[in-house]
This record gives C-alpha cells, sequence and structure tokens, in this order.
C-alpha cells in the first residue's frame, strides 16, 4: 500500500491542476464567443450605416432593413457575401473588410435595435399577396411563406429571416434573383420562386411590406 500512496497523491494532484485550468479557462472562452456590442454599433455606423440606416433602419427601398433581425442570419449573409456564395459585388466589398468577429459584433448590436413597420401600397395586390403568404399556391405546390417565416413575419431564429416591414422593392428584387439564379445560396428559396410569376412575386412582396 505504501508504494502505490506517491502515485495515488501524484494522480490527485494531476486531476486537480486540470480541473483548475478548465475552469480557469472557461471564462476566457465565453468572453471570447461573447459579441461585443460597442464594437458592433462602432463598426455598423463606420460600414453599414450609409445604406442601412444609422439603426439598420435603412430609408432606401433598395437596401434592406437589418433592425431586429435575426443574427444568426446577418452573420450567415455576411460570411456568404465574403465568399462569393452570395453573389453581389458591393457587399463582397464591405463582407470582405470584416472578420468573422467583426461580422458577429454587427449582427448582434443590429438586433437590439427596433425594426420600423412598412405599409403595403396595392390593394389588390395585397389581397393576393396574402393568400399565397398565409396559404401558398395549391397547384404548383408553392408553400404558404408563413409556414417558414411565421404569421407575423417574424421568422425562427438561426433558421429563417424575419420578413416583417421589409421594403417591398428589396423582397421583390430577392424573389427575383431566387427565381432567375442570380442568387443561389438557399435551395428551398429557389425551389419555392422558380414556381411564382411576377404579379405573385409583387404580392407577396407587398403584403410583407405591411406585415407586423
Amino acid at each position: 500500500m505504501k508504494l502505490f500512496a506517491p502515485l495515488l497523491i501524484a494522480a490527485v494532484v494531476a486531476a486537480a491542476s486540470i480541473s483548475a485550468f478548465a475552469n480557469d479557462a472557461k471564462p476566457e472562452v465565453a468572453k471570447a464567443t461573447k459579441p461585443d456590442l460597442a464594437k458592433g454599433e462602432a463598426t455598423f455606423g463606420a460600414v453599414c450605416a450609409a445604406c442601412h440606416g444609422a439603426d439598420g433602419n435603412s430609408g432606401t427601398p433598395a437596401y434592406p432593413k437589418l433592425a431586429q433581425q435575426h443574427p444568426e442570419y446577418l452573420v450567415k449573409q455576411l460570411q456568404e457575401f465574403k465568399s462569393d456564395k452570395r453573389a453581389n459585388a458591393i457587399m463582397k466589398g464591405f463582407a470582405s473588410a470584416l472578420s468573422d468577429e467583426d461580422m458577429k459584433n454587427v449582427a448582434y448590436w443590429v438586433t437590439t435595435k427596433k425594426a420600423k413597420p412598412g405599409f403595403a401600397k396595392d390593394k389588390e395586390l395585397v389581397t393576393l399577396g396574402e393568400r399565397i403568404y398565409r396559404g401558398g399556391i395549391a397547384d404548383r405546390q408553392v408553400p404558404a411563406c408563413a409556414g417558414c417565416h411565421s404569421p407575423n413575419g417574424a421568422g425562427i431564429p438561426s433558421q429563417y429571416p424575419r420578413l416583417s416591414g421589409q421594403h417591398a422593392d428589396y423582397a421583390i428584387a430577392q424573389l427575383t434573383a431566387f427565381r432567375d439564379g442570380g442568387r443561389k445560396n438557399s435551395l428551398p428559396m429557389t425551389q419555392v420562386a422558380a414556381k411564382m410569376n411576377d404579379r405573385e412575386i409583387k404580392a407577396v412582396a407587398d403584403y410583407v411590406a405591411g406585415l407586423r
């Protein structure tokens, strides 16, 4: 028994040291992965605000509102602009200047800003848009948009983006790009948009703009 005592003591000491090291390391890991909102605000102001608005509420219909968007979705889009998986020459330039940490900081900051509501403009189209958004197009097997983006357009965090109040012009451009092959970073959206005509795309976009 005496022969094994030193070994036993050494093993206990080693285990305690490993445990202490692991515990000491945990706060550093957590700190490294937590988004820095102050840096995110600064980066957004310097890089994004000119097009997307100081608080993420773009005033230009061609540029999307980012306020309240799911941060995971924003990070994914920025990474795909940077890698050319989502083709956009302008966004490629901005995204290429950002590290993964920058992207995370920006995304988590802008999601804290409240999105301003939008408005539908065409009463006839908005009725069709609501029908498609809530019920799909059965004869062409187009699913209801609400199934993924939720009935009020809030989306599902980390899976499907928020659409509520988004500019109709921007939504039209993206649905058309999915349909025509200009945007290829979502197979489900490519398959859905491929079965929609221009009027249906415009109707859904107009309905989404006023959704709240």
